[in-house]
């Protein structure tokens, strides 16, 4: 929601008016300068929208105020252009409508056309939210990374490596809007206040690593030679339910230099629906974007998250750090998960991660059954995600 700067007013007053963190204000707001507002500016104030209103017969500012549990003032700060004393039946005004309920609904197919459509609503209403682009995907979709909080501890989170897992894309929105909504309305979350991780942590979450594969199983092929070429690598079955890779074929979770060279012996070794390594380690835009995005961020930990097995992964070539065993077993406790310190499978992005930054990371693999999971586990699968995620994040 936004505002204009009257005399006097300072971010402060705002939020003692809307009852908000002023940090989030301040994070809101990041060219303002705090102690230095000027008439007529524009502020935006996070979890709020602004509704439009028809007067009705007997109403008045104050009636209007008390009847929806917010100050006169909030009323007179968004109508400043309005005669508070001379009001018309039928007069449109402004009213600050605070938002409590989610706006992500991740109960359905989750493209990257919803992912970008539920994005876009979060950055309307959750202006302290930060976005880097750090790439894009073969198709040329991009690759959006999320940072929220203050803290120099950053806990990282991405979900749809695999195409057919996509549903890991909406658990993680999902969680997200919960967190927001939290940080905005002061509340908790299975008891545990928000508002102090926003500032011990940064969350990076990068929500679908894998825009091209997560659509092709949705959606089926795309139009033009690149569907053309990826029917041929599915042996011409329009059926893609079964696709892992990204557009051109090669699994992005096995394209990381941690053990790459055992994969390649005994993986496909041509492009196709799942399991294809590359011909050397890091040679796709999507693979290639995360591994720069651990160099960059420093995460202290990370989770991917994957499907399916009810299962965490924690550990590589005994390089995991000593904490890493703690931490499992805590997102075991609220999740009901089993923990896996060992497996036969490498050059995945947490192998690579714990190789070569030797910091916790995590493969959660949610749900159980055949992938892609459907939607009636939705519901299942958050509940049990929520507890890893506020773990990840107080650990």
């Amino acid at each position: 929601m936004d505002i204009s700067v009257r005399r006097g007013d300072t971010l402060w007053y705002y939020a003692s008016m809307f009852n908000l963190p002023l940090r989030l204000i301040i994070d809101s707001n990041p060219r303002i300068n705090p102690n230095a507002l000027t008439i007529g500016q524009t502020i935006r104030i996070p979890g709020y929208r602004s509704i439009s209103y028809q007067i009705q017969r007997g109403d008045t500012f104050w009636k209007l105020a008390t009847d929806r549990n917010i100050t006169l003032d909030a009323l007179y700060l968004l109508n400043q252009n309005i005669n508070a004393n001379n009001l018309q039946i039928g007069q449109s005004i402004s009213i600050p409508s605070r938002v409590t309920s989610r706006v992500v609904f991740g109960k359905q197919a989750y493209d990257s056309s919803t992912l970008g459509q539920d994005l876009a609503e979060l950055f309307r209403i959750y202006p302290f939210i930060r976005t880097e682009s750090i790439g894009r995907s073969i198709m040329g979709k991009e690759l959006t990374e999320l940072l929220i909080g203050r803290g120099s501890q950053v806990v990282h989170w991405n979900g749809s490596f695999h195409a057919q897992e996509w549903i890991t894309t909406p658990v993680i929105m999902m969680f997200l809007n919960d967190y927001l909504l939290s940080l905005t309305n002061q509340g908790a979350i299975r008891g545990l206040q928000m508002n102090p991780f926003y500032d011990r942590i940064t969350l990076s979450i990068v929500p679908m690593v894998n825009p091209d594969g997560v659509d092709l199983v949705i959606n089926g092929p795309p139009s033009g030679p690149r569907g053309e070429e990826v029917l041929e690598l599915n042996n011409g079955s329009t059926d893609f339910s079964g696709w892992r890779a990204n557009i051109r074929g090669v699994d992005l979770n096995n394209q990381y230099p941690a053990k790459w060279d055992v994969e390649a012996e005994r993986k496909p070794d041509q492009p196709g629906p799942r399991d294809f390594p590359g011909y050397q380690p890091l040679t796709e835009p999507e693979s290639i974007a995360m591994a720069e995005l651990a160099g960059n961020r420093q995460f202290a930990k990370m989770l991917t998250f994957h499907t399916q097995g009810k299962v965490i992964f924690w550990g590589f070539e005994g390089l995991e750090p000593p904490e890493s065993e703690t931490i499992v077993n805590e997102f075991a406790r609220v999740s009901g998960y089993r923990p896996i310190q060992y497996v036969d499978s490498f050059a995945g992005y947490k192998d690579w991660f714990i190789q070569d930054y030797r910091r916790p990371g995590f493969t959660v693999e949610l749900g159980k059954g055949t992938n892609p999971l459907p939607l009636i586990q939705f519901d299942e699968i958050y509940q049990e995600a929520i507890g890893i995620f506020l773990a990840s994040m107080y650990m």
